[in-house]
């Protein structure tokens, strides 16, 4: 009997992380005529494509012009996401991708068979945000459908149900983070599978609180779930050119966007978890409004008064993306103390599995936090070779980052030098600038930590 063919590519426009899709809608209010720059990155560059896989990732690339959001998918997003504005979903609507336009792939050959990758995406910013995900999940997929292809997925579902239950037994709050990196679509789905079957056992302490993959939060009915990225800091701070004050002018839109006690969760690294603190424990001011004009820093029309509140307090919690998490947990009870908070959520995101989660836990609940946990590649690209199943299958780390917005360029230099990202004279022009504290960890080497 012939197996039934499975999916391939990307074909949702669901079928990416929730906060491409915030992020977008704030783009939409904010900056809608911002043109910005992406570009590509492989932290693994000894794991190249082949001719044949890059022609893959060329014609799928190509069919993501043919996407248009479904009915169902209007429905999902009003009924489940109601954060998003009445004006966002009319916009995507009638929303299309345009990648021969926008997208330009190039593959350099090494030898006769492979060849080094190279993508950059242009366009305004509201439209071309949709593009990271899709293009690293697809070129995950083009690596491991065509070069790599000793696996196979066999035991997936079952090896992420029991992972699941080792997490819920130990009474974390878990989320699936792995979309960017998967193996494929099958893969992400069988993880899925096997997640929400463990978070079905009775008697469980911890919870599955969800899923940051949109189209499938839809399809296996869990909670879409997300924070924001880097991506808004970076490109806020590259349009006003005013890197002192980028922090809190990404805090105040976000605020202003979506209101207070909504998609709570801060990101701060993008310019150093230090200068983040500092915008993070001000007043918000009673009163404030988006500049007409992009490329200035956000206004205020008042002061804060003595009764209002700080962002840390009206933030529920942060998400740790960068460096060594247990000095980070330290650092950031150290803040909240400074400032009389406690009890806050601590999320954590960075090359996680199950040994970590429980390591970080311990940790962030032993000084005043409530952690949870956004795993990803342990998830969605843990397999061992088909040939050997002793032996584990590399994964690819690929990322997919803001260059330029506005025509200025575009970094992030977060808490591990591993991550910095961005023109080199404009990444110690910042440094200088905020005094940043170059940090590196044992830990950091981003080409080996799966």
């Amino acid at each position: 009997m012939a197996q039934p063919k499975l999916p391939e590519g990307v074909f949702s426009f669901l079928d990416t992380d929730l906060y491409k899709l915030t992020m977008q809608c704030a783009v939409l209010k904010y900056f809608p005529t911002v043109d910005v720059e992406y570009k590509f990155t492989n932290r693994t560059p000894q794991m190249r494509l082949s001719k044949r896989a890059f022609a893959w990732l060329e014609e799928q690339i190509a069919k993501l012009a043919n996407i248009r959001l479904s009915q169902q998918e209007l429905e999902f997003l009003r009924r489940h996401c109601t954060y998003l504005s009445s004006d966002y979903l009319d916009y995507m609507q009638v929303f299309q991708l345009r990648p021969t336009e926008q997208v330009q792939v190039k593959f350099a050959p090494v030898d006769d068979t492979y060849g080094d990758l190279d993508i950059t995406v242009t366009g305004s910013w509201v439209e071309t945000i949709l593009y990271e995900i899709p293009l690293l999940a697809l070129t995950s997929e083009a690596y491991f459908k065509f070069v790599d292809k000793d696996w196979d997925h066999e035991g997936q579902e079952e090896n992420a149900y029991q992972k699941g239950v080792r997490l819920l037994s130990a009474g974390c709050l878990v989320s699936e983070f792995g979309t960017r990196r998967r193996r494929d679509f099958h893969a992400q789905d069988l993880v899925i599978k096997g997640l929400v079957r463990a978070s079905q056992e009775t008697d469980l302490p911890g919870k599955l609180t969800g899923t940051s993959n949109v189209y499938f939060a839809m399809k296996h009915n869990i909670a879409p779930v997300g924070t924001v990225a880097h991506e808004w800091y970076m490109g806020i701070a590259a349009l006003t050119n005013d890197y002192e004050h980028a922090n809190e002018q990404g805090l105040r839109y976000w605020l202003d966007c979506f209101g207070k006690g909504v998609l709570g969760i801060a990101l701060t690294d993008t310019f150093g978890t230090d200068d983040f603190f500092k915008a993070f424990k001000k007043q918000i001011p009673a009163k404030t409004s988006a500049s007409k004009d992009p490329t200035m820093s956000y206004t205020d029309e008042s002061s804060p008064s003595a009764d209002q509140p700080s962002y840390a307090e009206v933030f529920a919690g942060i998400r740790q993306d960068s460096g060594d998490p247990k000095e980070y947990v330290k650092q950031a009870s150290e803040f909240y103390k400074s400032i009389g908070l406690s009890g806050k959520n601590i999320v954590f995101s960075d090359a996680l599995n199950v040994d970590k989660c429980l390591e970080y836990k311990k940790v962030a609940e032993d000084n005043g936090f409530k952690p949870s946990f956004g795993v990803g590649t342990f998830f969605t690209n843990d397999f061992s070779l088909k040939s050997d199943p002793q032996v584990k299958s590399k994964p690819l780390n690929i990322v997919v980052k803001l260059s330029k917005a506005g025509g200025r360029p575009a970094v992030k230099i977060s808490d591990n030098i591993g991550k910095n990202t961005g023109d080199t004279a404009t990444v110690q022009d910042v440094k200088r600038r905020l005094g940043y504290i170059e940090h590196e960890w044992k830990g950091g080497d981003e080409a080996k930590r799966w």
